[in-house]
């Protein structure tokens, strides 16, 4: 995986980039110390961290499940300036478009249509309930400042509450980068349409109960 690249395209003007690869067999460690960084950053609403910490175990999950390749790579980057919260997700296995066409429903779609229809619920290529790319899309509508979706040679781009697919170079494999704000209070369990408690799980991971009793 090319990360100078990466580095150069998303994270150009900043410095400080964590960045972990992970596999199967490391995905919860390397997701575990990934969500403590960013409690480490007080300004970032407890919420936010709820929900997010969610979505992004998703996406993490997704590499394991449904690249077909073994290695994920996730980047992280807090701009206190600005209040907001960059993550980036990528792997070089086979791609949105040809992940969806193993399912049959699917197997004649679009790579552009594969990449808008992949962030509705339950969509998924059999191996999984559709639900990741959902909750993040959630998210992204909620306090996403930008969101791109990258897999082969078209980028979905959501910025400014519109949403865009173009032809925009090659990335082999699927590419999630996500900038998000970090000072509004929100609605984790929304976030995920209720379906999960998202504040809960987090409160028990991450939370010390000393910590927990303050948060009421």
């Amino acid at each position: 995986m090319d990360v100078a690249f990466i580095l150069d395209t998303y994270f150009k003007v900043t410095k400080n980039v964590s960045i972990d690869v992970f596999d199967a067999q490391t995905l919860n460690d390397v997701y575990r110390d990934v969500v403590k960084a960013m409690t480490s950053h007080f300004e970032i609403e407890v919420s936010v961290l709820q929900a997010l910490s969610y979505c992004l175990y998703e996406m993490m999950d997704n590499v394991h499940i449904h690249s077909g390749k073994p290695l994920g790579t996730a980047m992280t980057h807090y701009d206190d300036s600005c209040k907001a919260l960059c993550v980036l997700i990528a792997d070089d296995g086979m791609g949105i478009r040809n992940s969806l066409a193993e399912n049959p429903k699917y197997k004649d779609i679009a790579e552009a249509e594969a990449l808008k229809l992949c962030l509705k619920d339950t969509i998924t290529d059999g191996k999984g309930m559709g639900f990741g790319l959902y909750t993040t899309s959630r998210l992204i509508d909620s306090i996403g400042k930008e969101f791109i979706l990258h897999s082969g040679t078209h980028k979905l781009i959501v910025k400014d509450g519109k949403t865009s697919v173009v032809e925009n170079g090659f990335w082999q494999g699927t590419l999630i980068y996500m900038e998000i704000g970090t000072g509004e209070e929100i609605d984790p369990n929304q976030i995920v349409d209720h379906r999960a408690d998202a504040a809960e799980e987090f409160n028990e991971a991450f939370v010390e109960t000393e910590e927990l009793e303050s948060l009421w």
